[in-house]
């Protein structure tokens, strides 16, 4: 029986054309920070959800069900942080979210036309920033990627992908007498 952790998984490698040779470069899960405001509320909420027995009714049952709402909603969001990942194939970029109901977006290498990397205060602390893309497409679930853990890195391997599928120009290369 696979485990929890198995059955979260989106599984993106079912998405790659592999009658076009298409291969992942690079997969990459969201940074824990997405899910941080989630887990605080998780923290919170069980310890009441476990200290509401020791109350009367009605007080024990507002604390119940306001800590089993927060409890779920939090590992809901949880969830679906976890599966939300971003693609970087040798053909394309992708992105896959959605815990029931699973949504995908994707555009070509060749169509990106501009990719801007923000990088917050509290990005650059723990090391995460946001995709913008400009693509001549405009997909709207790939216009921005949030919570992109190494962005730096990330930047670096999706335009070192565009270079080698010859989508980047590169200068020319100068004589030793400048021309």
């Amino acid at each position: 029986m696979p485990g929890l952790v198995e059955w979260l998984d989106p599984h993106v490698d079912r998405y790659l054309l592999l009658s076009e040779q298409e291969y992942i470069v690079l997969e990459v899960y969201k940074h824990w920070m997405a899910s941080a405001a989630a887990w605080v509320r998780l923290i919170i909420a069980v310890p009441v959800l476990l200290s509401s027995w020791a109350f009367q009714p009605p007080l024990f049952w507002v604390l119940l069900v306001l800590s089993v709402g927060v409890t779920v909603q939090a590992l809901y969001s949880i969830a679906d942080e976890y599966r939300d990942r971003f693609v970087i194939t040798n053909q394309r970029v992708f992105r896959v979210h959605g815990t029931f109901a699973v949504q995908r977006a994707s555009v070509p290498l060749g169509r990106i036309l501009d990719i801007t990397v923000k990088k917050p205060l509290v990005g650059r602390i723990f090391n995460y920033g946001h995709f913008v893309f400009e693509s001549a497409a405009q997909v709207q679930g790939l216009s921005e990627v949030r919570f992109v853990r190494d962005i730096d890195a990330r930047d670096r391997t999706l335009q070192e992908t565009m270079q080698r599928a010859g989508l980047r120009a590169t200068a020319p290369q100068l004589a030793d007498d400048g021309t």
